[in-house]
Order: structure tokens, then sequence, then C-alpha cells
């Protein structure tokens, strides 16, 4: 990452995260100053310890010298336990803030957005980018200005006691920072490597866990511990290369170490020989020297630090940044319900990545109260239609509206207000029947949530589980069988009282048993609502008031059921197929 890249980037985080905490910032600044000075203090009362307690044996002395340096440890000591805490606490509060960023973009963005790349990448974001950013600010912040006074302060009494021996121990600094430039460099890059492995380490994790039963009966248990340890083994390989590159610097720290003492050793001998040093100055410049070794190691280290957390920021960033392009303004009129009444008109859609439109020229007039179905092949542009009118995408020509108000024109929560979703694909909640059922509604009664389950056949099957509606049906409702599941997910449309109902092949999965009672369950659900309903089961549509037949996303066809069999070649064969 570039020099002016950084810079950005540590601009950003400050704007919008770090100027907040301003306050506790630099109280954490100012308690690391007094560390700073502590240190130095300590170094220093070695100076009059050899003097008068060694040498001049001065009992006073004797017994002060050693109270002032308990006291100037534990001074050290409190200061960096609170400097440390404000820190930490800083720290992890942007971190979460981060988290909290990320969250809200997932939960906003486009589902376009969140189909083209994988969960497992921001599950990455959240939990490593975020905890690289954190140990930027709670360890790096600290630490540049805890080890920089230290170093300043260590610094001046080197001098202080002897300018000669100071000047020689400032000389060997600069090769410390050119160490910490080369490394830094090498860093950013091996870090963005890393978080790429740790991004397809749990993309992989995720896809056993959800493909547990698959592995399992096509016996590829050995060959996915091959491709576990393939994973695991890369993401190992570029943690140990950022932790050699972090403790690079450790020998040539050592070696620069080494090489300084013995040389101040050598050049001190001479001048204590000649007098120009005394054994006393002697004690406190070594001590001052040696204390300077852990704040240069530790500044040696800051600009990979720097490195590893603007690395994750940019990472960050780009997926905060994200444009959303469908989100709900609240300065747009709500849904007004009348009729209930939809229209395409001429709306054709292109999935991203895809060169075929998937429906095009789409016109249809669906009156209030009514059922309206969609046939055709996989591929034909079913769900899409469906998936139009909440606004999941966003059409590239054509308009929709409902009772004469166009959908972009409308507020959209108002608009997602007024439509229910019954999928195939059920999504549940680890959580209690009742929770996943109220979440349609947080506000639903008692009474109202029992209402809705008599209605989607529910409540039978719900009464007998271990702890009736206070059961937790585990993770995407494990516990309990699809037809269960099916109503439960039926009660929760039932209880948003929706004008409109939208069934995604709701049945195609069921067995014929819960087919029927699904079916009598939906009966309820659509009871004098609008209703657009795919499905691949002809029979479960024969009462609808109007189908549309599709094929390669245009509408060949339409009409009822006794119409169609009698004039669609393709509904026929459609529904034929299905009588075999």
């Amino acid at each position: 990452m570039k020099f002016n890249e950084i810079i950005i980037i540590l601009k950003r985080l400050y704007k919008e995260h770090v100027r907040r905490y301003l306050k506790r910032i630099l109280l954490a600044m100012s308690l690391s100053i007094l560390v700073a000075g502590c240190t130095a203090a300590t170094a220093w009362l070695l100076d009059p310890a050899v003097k008068k307690i060694f040498i001049e044996k001065d009992k006073t002395f004797a017994w002060l010298i050693p109270l002032g340096i308990f006291l100037t440890f534990t001074t050290k000591g409190i200061s960096l336990y609170f400097a440390r805490m404000n820190i930490i606490k800083v720290g992890s509060r942007i971190g979460g803030e981060l988290q909290n960023k990320i969250a809200y973009n997932i939960l906003h963005a486009d589902i376009k957005t969140l189909e083209n790349r994988h969960s497992g990448k921001f599950i990455s974001n959240i939990f490593y980018d975020c905890g690289q950013v954190t140990h930027l600010v709670s360890t790096g912040v600290l630490n540049i200005v805890k080890d920089s006074f230290s170093l300043i302060a260590l610094v001046s009494l080197m001098f202080y006691q002897n300018w000669k021996l100071a000047s020689f121990a400032v000389f060997m600094m600069p090769l410390a920072l050119l160490l910490a430039k080369s490394l830094g460099k090498r860093i950013g890059k091996v870090q963005g490597e890393a978080s790429e492995k740790s991004g397809i380490l749990t993309v992989f994790i995720m896809e056993i866990l959800k493909a547990a039963k698959m592995i399992r009966i096509h016996q590829k248990e050995k060959a996915e511990v091959i491709n576990s340890k393939k994973a695991i083994h890369e993401t190992v390989e570029k943690n140990i290369k950022i932790a050699s590159i972090m403790v690079r610097a450790t020998p040539v720290m050592e070696a620069l170490t080494g090489f300084m003492i013995a040389g101040f050793i050598f050049y001190s001998g001479k001048l204590i020989s000649t007098g120009e040093l005394q054994i006393n100055n002697f004690f406190s410049f070594l001590a001052a020297m040696m204390l300077a070794y852990q704040p240069i190691r530790s500044l040696a280290t800051i600009n990979m630090l720097i490195h590893q957390g603007t690395t994750a920021s940019k990472r960050i960033f780009d997926v905060i940044d994200t444009f959303i392009e469908t989100k709900n303004d609240p300065t747009l009129p709500s849904l007004k319900i009348k009729n209930c009444d939809i229209k395409f008109n001429n709306v054709s859609f292109i999935y991203l990545n895809t060169k075929e439109k998937a429906i095009r020229n789409i016109n249809l007039d669906i009156a209030g109260g009514t059922m309206t179905a969609f046939v055709g092949h996989s591929g034909a542009g079913k769900s899409t239609i469906i998936n139009l009118l909440p606004r999941f995408y966003e059409a590239q020509n054509g308009n929709i509206s409902i009772d004469n108000q166009d959908i972009h024109n409308i507020n959209l929560d108002s608009l997602r207000k007024n439509i229910s979703l019954v999928s195939q694909d059920v999504i549940l909640f680890d959580d209690t029947v009742r929770a996943n059922i109220a979440y349609a509604n947080s506000e639903a009664s008692e009474k109202e949530i029992l209402e809705a389950c008599d209605f989607a056949a529910a409540t039978e099957f719900i009464n007998k589980l271990p702890k009736g509606f206070e059961t937790s049906i585990g993770e995407n409702g494990v516990r309990v069988s699809g037809g269960q599941k099916q109503r439960i997910s039926i009660a929760r449309a039932i209880l948003k009282k929706s004008p409109i109902i939208l069934l995604d092949e709701a049945t195609s999965s069921l067995d014929a048993e819960s087919e029927e009672i699904v079916q009598n369950a939906i009966s309820n659900l659509v009871k004098n609502k609008t209703t657009l309903v795919i499905a691949h089961r002809l029979s479960t549509i024969r009462s609808a008031n109007q189908i549309y037949v599709l094929k390669n996303g245009s509408i060949i066809d339409s009409g009822n059921h006794d119409f169609l069999i009698k004039n669609s070649t393709e509904y026929e064969s459609l529904y034929k197929k299905q009588l075999k």
C-alpha cells in the first residue's frame, strides 16, 4: 500500500471514529507521558544511588533513594494500567463501530451485492479485519506516544550524563528506522494475502457445515479432509509469514543493541580512565540505554502495525462504501392500498454478469383480491417476476405499479410492509417457535399468534413439541420437519396481515400428506388477498383466476386452467408431464 493511501485511510479513521474519543485518547497520552517520565527517572536515580549509597555511604539516601525508586515504579505501573485501559476501550469501541457498519451494510445491501460475494468473506471482514483495526488503535496509538516520549526522555538523560556516549548511541537509531520501513512494505502485502486466505477458510468451513449430509451420502469425507488441510495449511503459512516478518526485526535489533552496548562499554572504559566519566554516571547512562532498547524495538514494528491496520481498514471501507441502489426514502409517500391491483408495464430485467435477459417486455394486469399463477420450465423467469415486486431487484426497463402507484415513487418500507413471502426455501432462526412466528409482528398479542397458527394448521404439531411454543427449533429449523417449517412460515405470513401474498413454489418439496395440510393453510392465507403464485405442481393452481405461461423470459400464453388446457400447447405439455 502506498504512503498516500495510508494517510487517506488514517485520516478517514480519525475523522469518522477516532475523533469522538479524543478526550479519552488525550488522557491515555498524558498518562503515557507520565510513564515515560517515570522510566527516565528510574535510570536517573541510579546516579545518586551509586554515588550517595555505595561511594559516599550516606545513610539518609540509603532509604530515600529506594523509596523514590519504589514510588517511581508504582506511579509508572498505575499510569500504564489506566492508559492501557482507556486506549483498549477506544480500540474495542471503534472495532465495534466498524462491525456495526458492516452489519448495517449487509442488512441494507442490494440482494445482487450479497449474491455476488460469499458470506464467508463478510464474516472475515467482521472478525479478522475489524480485529486488526482494533489492534492498530489500542496498541499502535499507545505505543507511539508511550515509546516516543520514553525514548526522548531516555535519550535526553543520556545526553545529560555524557554527550559523547549519547552521540554514539543515537547514531545507531536510524538503522532501526530503515529496517522498520523495509519490513512495513512487506507486511502490507502479506497481510492482504492472509486476509484473503482467512476468507477462503471461513467460506470452506461454512460450506462443509451446510453440506454435511451431502458429503456423507457421497462419501467425500476423505476428499474434504484433504481440502480442509489445504485451506488450513495455506492460512497457517500466511500467518507464519506475517509472524516471521514481524519478528525479523528481532535478530537485527539484538545485533544492533549488542554492538551498541559493546561499543559503549569499550568507549566508557576509556572515558572513566581519563576521568571524563564517573562510575555513577556510567551506571545511570547504562540503565537509560538498556531501557531505551524496548521503545526502539517497539517503534521499529509500529510501521508494520500501521500497514496491517490500514490494509484491513481498506477492505472494511470497500464493504461499507458499496453503493446501495435500493434503499428506503422516508420523504416519498407511503403506499395507499385500495383494491390492490398490480400492473407490470413492459418490464425487462437482466441479472448481473449475465448476457441474456431473465424477463423481457412483461405486461401484467392483476386484479386485486385474485390469485395469479406463473408456470413454465426452470429459468423461464417466474421467480424474477416475484422478486421484482418487493424490489429485491430493480427492473432495467418498464415500471411496476400497485393501485396506480409506481413502486419506485413510494416509500420502500411501506411497500414491503404490504407484502408477505412464503417460499420453498423457508428461513427460520435459531430461536423459539413463538419468536419465529412473531418475527412478522413483534407487537402481536398472544391471541393473534394463536389465531395465525390455527389458520396455518400449525397449532396441533406445535403443542406436541417438548416445550410447545417455547421450543427452540435449531439452526434454520432443523428440529422440525419440512411441512412443519412451511406451516410456521405461513403462520408468520398470516400474522403480518399483508394484502399481497407471494408464494414461491411453497409446496414443491413436500410429500403428499404434508402438501395437503400446507395447501389448506395456504388457502386460509390467501383468502381475499392479491396472490402471486409460482408452482411446479400445476394441480395446486387449478383454481387460480389467471395463469401466465412463461418461456425464455416472455409470456407466451395466459388464461385460466380450463382455457389454457384447451388452447396452450406449452401449458398442456407441462400439465400432462405431471400426470404421468
